[in-house]
């Protein structure tokens, strides 16, 4: 078995996954890349949770919060290697020789892939309105941290968007117009406007609270 194809997020240490993804295969790529980020600003999320001592009326929230970014992060590790799989049939289907069977092959790995990539950007989406709860009301002294992972959660968000974008947008080597694309995949077309929604709003989620991250900025 080729050394890349045992390398995933879930049993590699991050010396060993790095060193796969700095590797010339695409498997892992930067879907795989974004997958591992969402799993960073999950586990950010979780540890801002963990220090923050809500009020009574707030235990519940602080500590479904906690649990959801805890499961968040297993499954952006899980999604990450899924992705790593698609992404190596998609490399495979475009070395494939000129023909029917490569134009088929671009299809299927291509909306494989796709898909993938959509259901991350979904579990990405999902994340925003937790952070955007501690960034207002956790513990004060880890406001960095939420900006960091708010870093985090844009990075693969903005993964997630590009890769749908760009593997939509490959169906166009098996002869589909970009017109046709839209019609045929409007979920998927859909989750890219959602993507680009969800980057608006991290953005001005951090806007508003970079100046108690890093005060020394308007010095």
């Amino acid at each position: 078995m080729d050394a890349a194809e045992t390398i995933t997020t879930q049993d590699s240490t991050v010396d060993e996954w790095t060193e796969a993804l700095a590797q010339s295969t695409g498997s892992p790529g930067g879907g795989a890349g974004s997958g591992l980020m969402l799993a960073v600003a999950a586990s950010l999320t979780s540890m801002v949770a963990g220090y923050t001592e809500p009020k009574e009326h707030e235990a519940a929230e602080v500590a479904e919060i906690r649990e959801r970014a805890r499961a968040l992060r297993r499954e952006a590790l899980q999604l990450a290697d899924e992705d790593a799989t698609a992404s190596q049939a998609f490399g495979a289907a475009f070395r494939l020789d000129p023909g029917p069977d490569r134009e088929e092959a671009i299809h299927s790995a291509s909306l494989d892939a796709a898909k993938s990539s959509a259901v991350l950007g979904e579990r990405a989406i999902e994340a925003v309105d937790d952070l955007a709860w501690l960034a207002a009301n956790g513990n004060p002294a880890l406001i960095a941290d939420v900006v960091v992972a708010f870093g985090a959660l844009r990075a693969a968000v903005a993964g997630a968007r590009t890769n749908v974008s760009f593997d939509l947008a490959s169906l166009r080597s098996a002869g589909a117009t970009l017109e046709q694309i839209r019609e045929q995949h409007q979920d998927l077309w859909s989750a890219v406007e959602r993507l680009s929604t969800a980057l608006d709003r991290i953005d001005g989620l951090t806007a508003r609270i970079d100046h108690r991250a890093a005060p020394t900025d308007s010095i």
